[in-house]
Protein backbone atom coordinates (compact mmCIF):
# COMPACT_ATOMS: atom_id res chain seq x y z
CA UNK A 1 0.00 0.00 0.00
CA UNK A 2 1.41 3.38 -1.01
CA UNK A 3 1.56 5.99 1.72
CA UNK A 4 0.07 9.36 0.89
CA UNK A 5 1.93 12.28 2.41
CA UNK A 6 -0.29 15.14 3.41
CA UNK A 7 1.06 18.70 3.59
CA UNK A 8 1.08 18.51 7.38
CA UNK A 9 3.58 15.66 7.22
CA UNK A 10 5.99 17.42 4.88
CA UNK A 11 8.69 19.46 6.62
CA UNK A 12 9.46 22.76 4.91
CA UNK A 13 12.93 22.98 3.44
CA UNK A 14 15.43 24.53 5.78
CA UNK A 15 16.37 28.04 4.69
CA UNK A 16 19.92 28.35 3.48
CA UNK A 17 21.82 31.14 5.17
CA UNK A 18 25.00 32.12 3.32
CA UNK A 19 28.02 32.05 5.57
CA UNK A 20 29.90 35.32 6.05
CA UNK A 21 32.88 35.63 3.75
CA UNK A 22 36.33 35.94 5.28
CA UNK A 23 39.46 37.87 4.45
CA UNK A 24 40.90 34.72 2.85
CA UNK A 25 37.78 34.40 0.66
CA UNK A 26 38.16 38.02 -0.42
CA UNK A 27 41.81 37.54 -1.37
CA UNK A 28 40.91 34.55 -3.56
CA UNK A 29 38.39 36.45 -5.71
CA UNK A 30 39.35 37.38 -9.29
CA UNK A 31 40.17 40.97 -10.14
CA UNK A 32 38.86 40.48 -13.68
CA UNK A 33 35.39 39.31 -14.68
CA UNK A 34 34.08 38.72 -18.24
CA UNK A 35 32.59 42.22 -18.04
CA UNK A 36 35.89 43.83 -17.03
CA UNK A 37 37.92 44.72 -13.91
CA UNK A 38 36.20 44.71 -10.53
CA UNK A 39 36.94 45.80 -6.96
CA UNK A 40 35.61 44.31 -3.74
CA UNK A 41 35.14 45.14 -0.07
CA UNK A 42 33.78 43.11 2.83
CA UNK A 43 31.08 44.59 5.04
CA UNK A 44 30.69 42.30 8.06
CA UNK A 45 31.34 39.29 5.85
CA UNK A 46 29.05 40.51 3.04
CA UNK A 47 30.67 40.98 -0.35
CA UNK A 48 30.46 44.49 -1.81
CA UNK A 49 31.27 44.72 -5.52
CA UNK A 50 32.44 48.05 -6.92
CA UNK A 51 33.32 49.19 -10.44
CA UNK A 52 36.71 50.79 -11.02
CA UNK A 53 36.82 54.53 -10.45
CA UNK A 54 36.24 56.87 -13.39
CA UNK A 55 38.82 59.33 -14.69
CA UNK A 56 37.79 62.26 -12.47
CA UNK A 57 37.60 60.03 -9.39
CA UNK A 58 41.10 58.70 -10.03
CA UNK A 59 42.52 62.16 -10.78
CA UNK A 60 41.26 63.51 -7.44
CA UNK A 61 42.49 60.40 -5.61
CA UNK A 62 45.92 60.81 -7.22
CA UNK A 63 46.12 64.50 -6.29
CA UNK A 64 45.53 63.77 -2.60
CA UNK A 65 47.79 60.73 -2.57
CA UNK A 66 50.62 62.68 -4.23
CA UNK A 67 50.56 65.38 -1.55
CA UNK A 68 50.42 62.78 1.22
CA UNK A 69 53.50 61.18 -0.34
CA UNK A 70 55.45 64.40 -0.90
CA UNK A 71 54.48 66.36 2.22
CA UNK A 72 54.12 63.37 4.52
CA UNK A 73 56.23 60.35 3.64
CA UNK A 74 59.11 62.18 1.99
CA UNK A 75 59.33 64.58 4.91
CA UNK A 76 59.76 61.60 7.23
CA UNK A 77 56.38 61.66 8.98
CA UNK A 78 55.17 58.18 8.02
CA UNK A 79 53.91 56.13 5.07
CA UNK A 80 51.42 57.08 2.35
CA UNK A 81 49.22 54.56 0.54
CA UNK A 82 46.67 54.82 -2.29
CA UNK A 83 44.87 52.90 -5.02
CA UNK A 84 42.10 51.16 -3.06
CA UNK A 85 44.57 49.83 -0.51
CA UNK A 86 42.91 47.01 1.44
CA UNK A 87 42.58 47.76 5.18
CA UNK A 88 41.18 45.35 7.75
CA UNK A 89 38.97 47.37 10.11
CA UNK A 90 37.73 44.41 12.17
CA UNK A 91 37.34 40.63 12.21
CA UNK A 92 34.61 38.10 12.97
CA UNK A 93 32.72 39.20 10.97
CA UNK A 94 35.37 40.65 8.69
CA UNK A 95 35.29 44.25 7.51
CA UNK A 96 37.78 45.06 4.73
CA UNK A 97 37.73 48.37 2.88
CA UNK A 98 39.63 49.72 -0.10
CA UNK A 99 40.71 53.24 0.81
CA UNK A 100 41.44 55.74 -1.95
CA UNK A 101 44.36 57.23 0.01
CA UNK A 102 45.73 56.79 3.51
CA UNK A 103 48.54 57.98 5.76
CA UNK A 104 50.12 56.02 8.60
CA UNK A 105 52.29 58.01 11.01
CA UNK A 106 55.63 56.90 12.41
CA UNK A 107 53.93 56.17 15.74
CA UNK A 108 52.07 53.28 14.08
CA UNK A 109 55.07 51.81 12.26
CA UNK A 110 56.22 49.19 11.42
CA UNK A 111 53.25 48.29 9.25
CA UNK A 112 51.37 45.10 10.07
CA UNK A 113 49.92 43.09 7.18
CA UNK A 114 47.68 40.04 7.09
CA UNK A 115 48.95 36.94 5.33
CA UNK A 116 46.73 37.96 2.40
CA UNK A 117 48.65 41.27 2.14
CA UNK A 118 46.01 43.63 3.53
CA UNK A 119 46.91 46.34 6.04
CA UNK A 120 46.16 45.48 9.65
CA UNK A 121 47.62 48.79 10.83
CA UNK A 122 44.86 51.40 11.06
CA UNK A 123 45.92 54.63 9.33
CA UNK A 124 45.60 57.93 11.17
CA UNK A 125 44.25 59.61 8.00
CA UNK A 126 42.04 58.18 5.27
CA UNK A 127 40.74 60.00 2.21
CA UNK A 128 37.80 58.84 0.12
CA UNK A 129 36.59 60.29 -3.17
CA UNK A 130 32.84 60.22 -3.58
CA UNK A 131 31.69 58.34 -6.68
CA UNK A 132 28.52 59.17 -8.56
CA UNK A 133 26.86 55.99 -7.27
CA UNK A 134 27.73 56.60 -3.59
CA UNK A 135 24.71 57.45 -1.46
CA UNK A 136 25.01 59.61 1.65
CA UNK A 137 24.00 56.74 3.99
CA UNK A 138 26.74 54.58 2.45
CA UNK A 139 29.31 57.32 2.97
CA UNK A 140 28.14 57.95 6.54
CA UNK A 141 28.41 54.25 7.39
CA UNK A 142 31.91 53.96 5.94
CA UNK A 143 33.09 57.07 7.78
CA UNK A 144 31.59 55.73 11.01
CA UNK A 145 33.39 52.40 10.50
CA UNK A 146 36.69 54.22 9.93
CA UNK A 147 36.37 56.35 13.05
CA UNK A 148 35.25 53.39 15.16
CA UNK A 149 38.31 51.45 14.01
CA UNK A 150 40.63 54.23 15.25
CA UNK A 151 41.13 56.49 12.22
CA UNK A 152 41.69 60.05 13.48
CA UNK A 153 40.74 62.00 10.35
CA UNK A 154 38.60 61.07 7.35
CA UNK A 155 38.42 63.31 4.29
CA UNK A 156 35.59 62.79 1.81
CA UNK A 157 36.21 64.67 -1.43
CA UNK A 158 33.16 65.28 -3.60
CA UNK A 159 34.10 66.18 -7.21
CA UNK A 160 30.49 67.03 -8.12
CA UNK A 161 30.36 70.02 -5.76
CA UNK A 162 34.12 70.46 -5.17
CA UNK A 163 34.10 70.19 -1.40
CA UNK A 164 36.13 68.16 1.07
CA UNK A 165 34.34 67.16 4.27
CA UNK A 166 36.55 66.37 7.27
CA UNK A 167 35.37 63.97 9.96
CA UNK A 168 36.98 63.55 13.38
CA UNK A 169 35.78 61.51 16.39
CA UNK A 170 33.43 63.47 18.62
CA UNK A 171 33.34 66.56 16.38
CA UNK A 172 30.80 67.77 13.82
CA UNK A 173 31.86 67.41 10.17
CA UNK A 174 33.75 70.36 8.73
CA UNK A 175 33.20 71.28 5.08
CA UNK A 176 36.07 72.82 3.10
CA UNK A 177 35.13 74.70 -0.07
CA UNK A 178 37.17 75.63 -3.12
CA UNK A 179 38.73 78.70 -1.43
CA UNK A 180 39.87 76.76 1.66
CA UNK A 181 43.10 74.94 2.50
CA UNK A 182 43.35 71.48 4.06
CA UNK A 183 45.62 71.20 7.09
CA UNK A 184 46.28 68.24 9.35
CA UNK A 185 49.14 69.33 11.59
CA UNK A 186 48.42 66.71 14.27
CA UNK A 187 49.18 64.00 11.69
CA UNK A 188 51.46 65.65 9.11
CA UNK A 189 53.02 68.86 10.52
CA UNK A 190 53.03 71.65 7.97
CA UNK A 191 50.71 69.87 5.50
CA UNK A 192 48.98 72.36 3.25
CA UNK A 193 46.80 71.54 0.23
CA UNK A 194 44.19 73.86 -1.23
CA UNK A 195 40.82 72.39 -2.14
CA UNK A 196 41.40 73.83 -5.59
CA UNK A 197 44.47 71.61 -5.91
CA UNK A 198 42.44 68.60 -4.81
CA UNK A 199 40.12 69.01 -7.80
CA UNK A 200 42.67 69.91 -10.46
CA UNK A 201 41.98 67.47 -13.29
Amino acid sequence: MTAILTPTLLAPPAPTVPRPLTIADLAALPSELPTGPVLYELDNGRLVIMPPGGDIHCAVENNIAADLKVQGERQGYGKARCGEVGIILRRNPDRVVGADAAFITNASLPLRRSREGYLETIPELISEVRSKNDTQPEIDKKVEDYLRAGVKVVWVADPAIQTVTEYRPGLPPRVYTITDTLTVDDIIPGFRMTVQQVFEI
